[in-house]
């Protein structure tokens, strides 16, 4: 090292903060296998299964209980990483369903043990009505989003099951799909397929697009009949749909799910702004994002630059998730500080609040065309004729 009697400044660049988003498209299933493989899937045990995994994890699913079959639809639409939580059928509804939750309710420590938190729960083939309550319950403390099957012996049935339900966190789906499995066609969940294309759709075109309207590959049918023609109100596919619940349909050659609605409660005041499916998924992805992005800030000395940073932070990410064009995610939102929400007492304190707005992109749900009759245009006749010489 050479002498010098002064100052040196080394200049050291630093790249600015910025919030990441979240990962979304975990899927968090709990399923049963008697015959699966035990050192692979043991009991009542959160395992991952990675994106490239999932091959493998089918032929060690055995060939009883729902694993296989979630599994094979889920590998359907995407590969993304899995938590999966065996559990063990019981000698009745009641004990399969005690079981079912139990795994559920481990979920919540999937992110502490394995890294990964679920984003897409489901229980494909073992959703009661008890069970779809605590997939609900799971997936509001995950800020998670959770699909299960509708029951009902028709449609008025139907309906009245989704009244039993008000979660923004939980979709109902009927009826379910049927896929070829060797020289057989079998059925196969509807929610497993949900799941799968939650996450290939948050994939390839944002968690801000439901479920609703995107062609579903590997399928062959559907287990029901619903009646749908887009352009009738009297169908049973838009009963269940104005109902709040999501059904299958087939267009132009293709079976895709119909339906944006969780089970919210369009009527209350906490429901009404969460009944697509995109407006929650969007609420939950701001909210996990902006909480984790700002780690750093906590036990900072709390200045106002401090305020600023953080303020100028989330605007940063709002900037980016509103910018114009087809990959949108928010149609605007803002951050600031709110000196009314900040008393000096809590300021003392080590509190801080900073307030933000945002408006999440609805879906197109209802396209309105008006077809007009007119003569207008035969009083040129004439003379498009003689144009036409």
């Amino acid at each position: 090292m050479s002498f010098q009697h002064g100052i040196s400044v080394t200049e050291v660049a630093s790249a600015a903060r910025s919030l990441a988003i979240v990962a979304t498209g975990v899927i968090g299933l709990v399923a049963t296998g008697p015959a699966a493989d035990a050192a692979a899937f043991p009991l009542d045990t959160r395992v991952k299964i990675a994106p490239s995994g999932i091959v493998d994890a089918i032929a060690k699913a055995g060939a009883t209980g729902t694993l296989k079959a979630a599994l094979q639809a889920i590998a359907t639409h995407v590969r993304t990483p899995i938590v999966l939580i065996r559990v063990a059928s019981g000698v009745d509804e009641a004990a399969t369903d005690a079981n079912v939750i139990a795994g559920i309710q481990m979920l919540r420590g999937a992110e502490a043990q394995l890294g990964l938190k679920p984003r897409i729960l489901g229980a494909p083939g073992l959703d009661t009505e008890d069970v779809a309550d605590e997939l609900a319950a799971v997936a509001k403390d995950l800020r998670a989003f959770a699909y299960a099957r509708c029951h009902g012996a028709d449609t008025a049935a139907r309906i009245a099951y989704r009244e039993n339900f008000d979660q923004r966190e939980l979709m109902l789906l009927y009826p379910d799909f049927l896929m070829e499995s060797g020289t057989d066609i079998v059925a196969s969940p509807s929610v497993a397929h949900a799941m799968g294309m939650r996450a290939r759709i948050d994939q390839e075109q944002g968690w801000n697009k439901t479920l609703s309207n995107v062609p579903i590959e590997g399928v062959v049918g559907m287990t029901e009949d619903v009646h749908f023609d887009f352009q009738s109100v009297d169908t049973e596919a838009n009963q269940l749909n104005e109902a709040g619940i999501t059904t299958i349909v087939a267009i132009n050659g293709s079976l895709r799910f119909w339906g944006n609605r969780t089970c919210a409660d369009p009527a209350s005041d906490t429901g009404k702004d969460f009944v697509f499916e995109s407006a929650t998924r969007t609420a939950q992805v701001l909210a996990d994002t902006c909480a984790l992005g700002l780690i750093w800030a906590i036990d900072k000395q709390m200045n106002p630059g401090l305020a600023r940073d953080i303020i100028e932070q989330i605007n940063e990410l709002f900037r980016k998730l509103a910018r114009p064009g087809a990959a949108q995610m928010i149609l605007g939102a803002e951050a600031w500080f709110d000196a009314d929400a900040n008393p000096i007492e809590n300021l003392k304190a080590g509190k801080l609040l900073i307030r933000y707005k945002y408006t999440p992109v609805p879906p197109l749900e209802n396209l309105l065309l008006r077809q007009e009759i007119t003569d207008e245009y035969l009083a040129d006749f004439a003379e498009l004729v003689a144009l036409a010489a």
